[in-house]
């Protein structure tokens, strides 16, 4: 079922049944954003006696914890079957249930990479004012097995994030405004994510043309970021209303034209150039002299790529660890040579000849 002309469709009925018929290890990734169990006992209302729009679905009803566990552990172990080796999954939940799914993961043999935590901006307000404001949700990230060469987009988070390390608390605001699907002015479902949230797990995670799977699919909002970043998808829903919604919103869904634009190269990936090949090609001759950005040290160019200074001579790395008298340097990012007045990482050249080599 995961075949290419089987995929970026949604598919309605019991998503344990439909991810049994799948072929096995066919998915990239699956999202998965389960019912909660919630259990609200009788109707919330706001301090005016306004009811709060919340879950009050059969879909979130359980009878007790042992239920809802049978019902975890049978969704999950359907995903894990159809999950790649290296494949990864993401599910998202609230202290009702987060704990009760992460040990069930734990049981089925996934391993966990990290708990990332969705700090809302905009939390709904604890009306009854005996608890704290619940002001977040808890995603469980996890590769299939502990031995997965699962992948892990580092280098588009800390792009995401203006070049620095995304951390695991995400501050991101609840789905509002145009983006919440309506239905004759009520929310069309209760529990509807933000794109944003899913742009950052499907970037974080996948590559273009992956396969995302999302066995919850409700109003799809998992499809319609996957379709937007050129990954493919198969969404399951079972309630036969929400499929309906969720097709008509992905109808008006197109991706970027340019597959360039969806990904960001990895560059652990990239190719190898060694700084010699830079002396070869003449872009940096024998001589040449080198200095750090505050131009407080000096390097000379050798023939054979290595550094001279200060009596020492080595790799780029190595002199720039030597005159900073630190344990290591990033060669590439510590030395630059003056372009008319400019100084010019020598990282500048090392992409040049990576772009040739593609």
């Amino acid at each position: 079922m995961a075949a290419r002309k089987d995929t970026n469709r949604v598919l309605v009925g019991d998503c344990v049944d439909i991810m049994g018929a799948m072929d096995e290890a066919s998915v990239d990734m699956v999202f998965a954003d389960p019912p909660y169990n919630l259990q609200l006992a009788g109707k919330l209302l706001r301090p005016n006696n306004t009811p709060v729009d919340g879950v009050e679905e059969d879909w979130d009803r359980f009878d007790g914890f042992k239920a809802y566990d049978r019902f975890t552990a049978d969704w999950l172990g359907a995903a894990r079957r159809v999950l790649k080796p290296d494949g990864t999954l993401w599910v998202i939940g609230s202290y009702h249930n987060i704990f009760r799914v992460g040990a069930i993961l734990q049981d089925l043999g996934f391993w966990i990479l990290n708990d990332v935590i969705w700090l809302k901006t905009n939390p709904m307000p604890n009306f009854r004012g005996r608890r704290f404001t619940n002001a977040h949700e808890t995603m469980i990230w996890c590769a299939r097995d502990k031995g997965s060469r699962y992948l892990f987009n580092y280098q588009a988070m800390k792009e995401l994030n203006d070049e620095v390390q995304m951390r695991s608390d995400w501050l991101l605001p609840l789905c509002t405004g145009p983006e919440r699907l309506r239905v004759n002015g009520r929310k069309a479902h209760p529990t509807q994510k933000p794109e944003a949230l899913l742009h950052r797990v499907i970037l974080a995670s996948t590559e273009v043309d992956d396969l995302v799977l999302d066995p919850f699919f409700g109003s799809g909002t998992t499809g319609a970021v996957a379709k937007k970043l050129g990954r493919r998808y198969i969404g399951i829903e079972k309630d036969p209303g929400y499929a309906r919604l969720a097709r008509e919103r992905l109808g008006k869904i197109r991706r970027a034209a340019d597959d360039a634009l969806l990904g960001t190269p990895n560059k652990r990936a990239q190719p190898r150039i060694p700084f010699g090949w830079l002396v070869e090609r003449g872009m940096l001759a024998p001589g040449t002299v080198l200095t750090d950005s505050r131009r407080r040290h000096v390097a000379r160019v050798s023939a054979d790529g290595t550094l001279v200074t200060d009596g020492f001579r080595g790799s780029i790395h190595k002199a720039g660890a030597h005159v900073q008298k630190a344990p290591a340097c990033n060669g590439w990012q510590f030395w630059h040579t003056d372009v008319k007045g400019e100084l010019v990482p020598i990282d500048v050249y090392r992409q040049k000849l990576r772009v040739e080599l593609r």
